[in-house]
């Protein structure tokens, strides 16, 4: 008697995704880009036919640091693309995209719009 098969608790794409953040995450650490800033990569959406991969990061630093880190993450993409290639097995190695996380970037919004209410208020 056989048993039937059961669902996997944890979808396969958010497995990829993990793995893939870590792994770039690592090798981003590594680069030695003058240009890269203080950078932390948040986040990692790869389409379920694993060719394209949407990278998020986040930087800390003024608006020109911001600009300088995304052109220093574009100019090694095929570095990382190739470290991916090497450290993980995946029937398709994904094109990189890398993108300031959105989410980040709306919370230091929010949070200065707050401050600046708390500043108001004070007498």
């Amino acid at each position: 008697m056989t048993r039937a098969r059961q669902p996997r608790r944890y979808p396969r794409t958010a497995r990829v995704n993990e793995v893939v953040l870590e792994t770039l995450a690592d090798e981003v650490e590594r680069l030695s880009d003058p240009r890269l800033g203080f950078v932390t990569l948040t986040g990692v959406e790869v389409s379920p036919d694993l060719r394209h991969a949407t990278v998020f990061y986040s930087v800390l630093g003024t608006e020109e640091q911001h600009e300088q880190t995304g052109v220093a993450l574009r100019h090694a993409g095929s570095h990382l693309r190739a470290v991916l290639g090497r450290e993980v097995r995946l029937k398709y190695l994904p094109h990189l995209t890398f993108r300031e996380d959105p989410a980040i970037v709306q919370g230091q919004r929010v949070e200065e719009i707050i401050r600046t209410l708390h500043r108001d208020e004070q007498p």
